[in-house]
């Protein structure tokens, strides 16, 4: 990926990263994350790349993304998941619909802040949160902020730091990423086990 920006002219550069990230974060998997690291190192390593554009770029294409997954995910992804909660009333009912919807207008702000530093996340995070009709001035700007953290944090640190930081950084987010599986694995099992315990007062059944 180095060697091939390492190719290109500099504006190239920016609107090439921009637009990847735009891509990836209207919710197709796209590697973004690697692509702004591989950037970030070139501008480390040659004069002609400006670090703050590129940051610039990034940010501009990552918030634009998700604006435009936030949209798509609001007109769209209601009816898929009324669909699929006829088809699968235990998973995708109107219960778990609405528990999920309260959940993510709880913690949805902070999801969309940091969710940049999570693989897939990173991805999904516009479209889900349209999906569950997340208030749009509450999106807005953790999504503005997100973007600009995430940008700014990957390409200053891999800038100066090089490449172990990169590479330090692609395995926080995939470490990120199998901590939020595990931890939602863990939270899906204590509402199993909670539904499946007896309402107090009453005998377990035989």
């Amino acid at each position: 990926m180095q060697e091939w920006l390492a190719s290109v002219p500099a504006l190239a550069v920016y609107l090439l990263v921009g637009t990847i990230l735009l891509v990836e974060s209207i919710g197709i998997p796209l590697p973004g994350g690697v692509t702004l690291v591989s950037a970030a190192l070139l501008a480390s390593q040659y004069g002609e790349i400006d670090p703050w554009l590129l940051a610039t770029g990034a940010a501009v294409g990552a918030a634009t993304g998700a604006f435009c997954g936030f949209a798509l995910g609001r007109r769209s992804g209601r009816p898929l998941l009324e669909r699929l909660g006829h088809r699968f009333p235990r998973r995708f009912g109107p219960d778990r619909l609405a528990a999920a919807e309260r959940s993510f207008h709880k913690w949805g702000v902070w999801a969309v802040l940091f969710g940049r530093f999570v693989a897939l996340l990173r991805i999904f995070t516009g479209p889900v949160a349209g999906v569950l009709r997340m208030p749009y001035w509450q999106f807005a700007p953790a999504n503005a902020g997100g973007a600009v953290l995430w940008a700014g944090v990957t390409t200053g640190v891999v800038y100066h730091l090089g490449l172990a930081a990169g590479s330090w950084l692609i395995r926080a987010s995939l470490a990120g990423l199998a901590l939020g599986v595990l931890l939602a694995c863990g939270a899906l099992w204590i509402v199993r086990r909670r539904r499946r315990a007896p309402a107090p007062g009453t005998a377990p059944s035989e």
